[in-house]
């Protein structure tokens, strides 16, 4: 598809750039409109954990051991250490070795 029309490919590129800024300015403008009070906040600040959560099960359902060793070291980490990003950082490691080494 590049090779024949690498004009519609950079106007693919720009119109989804376009999408993803006009979704995030409209839903700051939207939460603008709303009074925040403390059972909004407390959802609000629970969804990044739910996101996170949402996207790993189906991996560990079908990930078997591996992922459930690199799910107790991102488990491990964040428990002894308490940074997320760090947490998230030695799963992703644990699992990719554990994935290469047991293929």
């Amino acid at each position: 598809m590049i090779e024949k029309d690498a004009f519609g490919f950079l106007l693919v590129i720009a119109l989804m750039t376009i999408v993803v800024y006009v979704t995030r300015i409209v839903g700051y403008w939207l939460i603008g409109r709303f009074v925040i009070g403390p059972r909004l906040r407390r959802m609000l600040e629970a969804l990044p954990g739910a996101v996170i959560a949402a996207t790993v099960a189906p991996t560990l359902v079908h990930g078997g051991l591996r992922s459930l060793v690199a799910l107790a070291a991102t488990a491990l980490v964040m428990i002894v250490i308490r940074r997320d990003f760090l947490a998230v950082f030695t799963g992703a490691a644990v699992a990719a070795a554990m994935f290469a080494v047991f293929p």
